[in-house]
């Protein structure tokens, strides 16, 4: 195994462990796909600071991506709050409007700028390493590692803070309202984590990657768990395994990386599924 090979593992897990942490909340609370409406709002803040900075490397792309992922979440909310549509199709309204307009921006303002859907919705993990930190001449090791290790260490340090009051809000929101711990505020931090994370993945995995990182693990571990640290680590360790089995059957059978990721997530989640049939249909002939 050579030091690239080792590289790419070392992204494709701490992906897979950013986007389980969050991911784990989004399927309890029952707002999955909100995972997927933040990786395509996030093209008009990318475009919109592009426009502002005019660099395709600039930094201040992820402030602009983060920042449209939130108001997308916040628009959701909005029209959840109304009760008139549920969440499935609130979620479906508000991300389909963000990202059209992020492509008519696109299409009608950066047509001569190598800024394009794909950029977004794409992600090539082999590529990854080749992509470096380099301070003073020194070469620090790929840009992915370092960006994702600290989208790690910011979503364990929230979900270590915030511990009590997201279990309150995931299992009891109205009980988490009554005794003051500010739902509304953890939620939106939630959610903000999940943006950011969404934001410093999709560049090395791709959005759909992202996606099936976010849900798949966390649905496999709750067949298997009904306690939530417990759920947490399941999760966590089912996206790793996703990660490394999905990149392993790609060099042997030479396929995209990202694709045998998320396969392996869904083979997975099958397994997890048929034991969880075969238990409950034991449980029902005692």
């Amino acid at each position: 195994m050579n030091v690239i090979t080792i590289q790419i593992l070392l992204i494709a897990c701490l992906v897979s462990l950013a986007c389980t942490i969050p991911g784990t909340f989004l399927v309890l609370r029952g707002v999955s796909l909100m995972s997927d409406a933040i990786s395509h709002a996030i093209l008009p803040g990318i475009v919109l600071m592009f426009f502002v900075v005019h660099q395709l490397d600039s930094p201040f792309l992820i402030v602009g991506a983060a920042l449209a992922g939130l108001a997308t979440v916040v628009c959701t909310e909005v029209i959840i709050y109304t009760q008139c549509l549920r969440k499935d199709a609130a979620i479906g309204i508000v991300f389909p409007l963000f990202f059209s307009v992020g492509v008519i921006l696109i299409g009608q303002f950066a047509r001569n700028v190598h800024l394009d859907t794909d950029m977004v919705l794409l992600g090539e993990l082999a590529f990854a390493p080749f992509h470096r930190l380099i301070v003073g001449g020194v070469d620090y090791g790929p840009i992915a590692a370092w960006t994702m290790s600290g989208v790690v260490l910011l979503n364990i340090i929230f979900v270590a803070l915030f511990y009590k009051e997201l279990k309150l809000i995931t299992f009891d929101y109205d009980f988490a309202r009554v005794i003051g711990c500010r739902p509304l505020a953890v939620y939106y931090g939630l959610m903000l984590i999940a943006s950011i994370t969404t934001v410093g993945a999709f560049d090395a995995v791709g959005a759909i990657v992202v996606v099936a990182l976010m849900i798949v693990p966390a649905a496999t571990a709750r067949l298997m768990t009904d306690r939530l640290l417990p759920l947490l680590l399941l999760s966590g360790a089912t996206g790793i395994t996703a990660a490394m089995s999905g990149y392993s059957f790609a060099r042997w059978a030479d396929v995209s990386i990202a694709g045998s990721i998320a396969l392996a997530c869904g083979f997975l989640f099958m397994c997890a599924f048929g034991l969880h049939l075969f238990g409950n249909s034991r449980n029902a002939f005692k």
